[in-house]
């Protein structure tokens, strides 16, 4: 049996229409405004794509960095029931709602992309046109269904909301509906862990179609390993950060034990990377190309740089517990990962001398705005449903599958 410190999650209450919600989703609604016109007008007229560039910052950032952000809750889930760490129990649904916001706004993203939106229904109900050889399609069709099964994961915090409201319609449904959840909770935690390993390692094979138009500093064959591997350090970043600014901002505790304990099976996971990533530049002979300073060296070493800083704030278990630290430590995490898969889809991606992209500014009003419109509804998800943990009274945690539906004291 496995214990943690805080009691049951609870709703965090309180005025839903603060300053800073107010704030947020004006910039959201700004970006629906921006978005409306896309659709009006097209890609030509509102981004700065083109037949070279093929995508853009909707798909380096809001899909291939986001998801990757979004992988908090399968980082956390990894440990509560794999490794059977039922002590981060408490940290599992603000990490599984963080991911479902982040893979919905990614899913919205690809189709903001796309030439033909409207035809997006076809990609997992059309199967008969399928190809089954084809490295994007596993990546459709991996975060489509996560998108729904993180949901799935989470929807026991919407039911046991229900089941404590004032409408008898709702108390039966969700009473009805939680036993079988739970009982089926297994299996949907099972498909959790598979499609992240899927669709995350494939984003870095999609690149290794583009041959020589990919940079030799980052076109390797173990392009789907390091996506894989960086994808997990990412989403430790994410659970830091959204603990931390959740303390603040809710008046929650921020779990530093907890996270200095995460940060320690996290430390291996970097250095695991940084050490995979050194060595094929060398077994590769591109050392003289990093070495070389020039903006592809430069930013490899900057990367590079940023995920061995990370290493060095977390090296020890006295450094760890100091919250700030690891704060930066996992500040460092998302960017030197943001920048990896930056230069990858971007600026190693060569597709001729006389192509060249910077997204336009319809394309940066559109990311922040969902960015905006992410936050907002975290905060409002938060206040109106059990995610965080309501104290910091002693409890004993289910680290069963069936546990993800209810964090209440077992005995």
């Amino acid at each position: 049996m496995n214990y943690a410190t805080g009691s049951r999650a609870r709703a965090v209450g309180g005025p839903i229409f603060t300053k800073t919600v107010v704030a947020l989703l004006l910039i959201a609604a700004l970006a629906v405004v921006l978005i409306a016109v896309r659709f009006a007008l097209g890609l030509g007229a509102t981004t700065a794509m083109n037949d070279g560039y093929a995508w853009g910052l909707w798909i380096a950032f809001d899909v291939v960095t986001g998801t990757a952000f979004g992988c908090g809750g399968f980082a956390i889930a990894l440990l509560v029931y794999i490794a059977n760490r039922g002590q981060y129990h408490p940290l599992v649904r603000p990490a599984l709602l963080t991911s479902a916001l982040g893979y919905s706004i990614a899913g919205f993203s690809v189709l903001l992309d796309l030439g033909r939106p409207w035809l997006a229904w076809k990609i997992p109900f059309m199967f008969w046109h399928w190809n089954p050889h084809s490295v994007l399609l596993e990546v459709a069709l991996c975060i489509m269904a996560y998108m729904l099964v993180l949901w799935v994961e989470l929807s026991p915090a919407f039911l046991e909301k229900a089941r404590d409201s004032g409408s008898a319609t709702l108390r039966n449904f969700a009473e009805r509906t939680l036993p079988i959840l739970r009982k089926s909770m297994l299996w949907v935690i099972a498909l959790g862990m598979l499609l992240p390993t899927m669709h995350q390692s494939s984003l870095g094979s999609l690149l290794l179609l583009s041959g020589p138009r990919l940079h030799p500093l980052w076109n390797t064959p173990l392009l789907p390993l390091l996506f894989l591997i960086s994808c997990i350090a990412m989403g430790f970043g994410a659970v830091v950060l959204e603990s931390t600014l959740s303390s603040r901002y809710f008046g929650r505790s921020a779990h530093r034990d907890m996270l200095a304990s995460l940060g320690g099976w996290i430390l291996p996971i970097v250095s695991l990377f940084l050490l995979i990533r050194v060595v094929d530049l060398v077994v590769r002979d591109q050392l003289g190309a990093l070495l070389a300073l020039d903006r592809y060296g430069t930013m490899a070493a900057v990367e590079i740089a940023l995920f061995a800083a990370s290493i060095v704030m977390m090296r020890s278990q006295s450094q760890r517990l100091r919250l700030g630290n690891l704060f930066r430590a996992s500040m460092c995490l998302m960017a030197a990962g943001t920048l990896y898969r930056f230069n990858v889809y971007l600026l190693a991606f060569q597709p001729g001398e006389h192509w060249g992209y910077f997204p336009s500014l319809t394309e940066l009003l559109i990311t922040v705005g969902l960015v905006a419109g992410e936050v907002a509804a975290f905060i409002v998800l938060v206040r109106l449903f059990p995610i965080l943990e309501a104290g910091s009274s002693t409890t004993k945690i289910d680290p069963s599958p069936a546990g993800i539906g209810s964090t209440s004291p077992t005995a």
